[in-house]
């Protein structure tokens, strides 16, 4: 039995709202805001377009993989689960089909869930993430989008966790999901 959470009102109060910036993927704005004390302030959100969606494969061997790549914004070379967005309009497990197989050419006859709506970076943004666990495996050609230049690394599953433990692995996507497969 799960133990029920306190439940608050909303202690801010939005005076206005602006969009600063937006392209296909985010939409920046600035909220002229009344804080919890009362005192006047700004906020500023970055609103995500498409959902996130993480997913790790894992074949009857007990081995997974990890997309390797050059993360931009932190100016290094990062190992990861497959990874991708998940537009309106499609479901998040095709989102996990999809992203798997342009990522690693992997192919999965069952995705079941892991992880539902975990938030990324809930001061900031609102981007959130659904995680899922890839199984019954096939394999054809990765079909990686132009900006990713991706390596496909396979390993044993605990090892990966063990990376996600020791730092290694630093994505919260996949340090987040890596954690929750060592809890099954």
């Amino acid at each position: 039995m799960s133990t029920p959470l306190p439940q608050h009102p909303n202690p801010w109060k939005t005076l206005s709202t602006r969009e600063t910036y937006s392209n296909p993927w985010i939409r920046v704005r600035e909220d002229q805001v009344l804080n919890p004390s009362g005192g006047p302030g700004i906020y500023g959100v970055v609103e995500y377009k498409n959902r996130a969606i993480g997913v790790i494969p894992v074949d009857d061997d007990g081995f997974t993989w990890l997309v390797g790549q050059w993360r931009y914004c932190h100016e290094r070379y990062e190992w990861e689960i497959p990874e991708g967005g998940c537009p309106a309009g499609e479901s998040p497990i095709e989102a996990a089909r999809r992203e798997l197989l342009e990522e690693t050419g992997i192919v999965a006859a069952s995705i079941t869930p892991l992880l539902t709506g975990i938030q990324l970076s809930n001061s900031t943004t609102n981007e959130v993430c659904d995680v899922f666990v890839a199984t019954d495996l096939t394999f054809a050609e990765a079909q990686p989008e132009e900006t990713e230049q991706l390596e496909v690394l396979r390993l044993p599953l605990a090892e990966a966790i063990k990376m996600a433990k020791d730092g290694r692995i630093r994505d919260s996507v996949s340090v987040l999901a890596l954690l929750a497969m060592a809890q099954r």
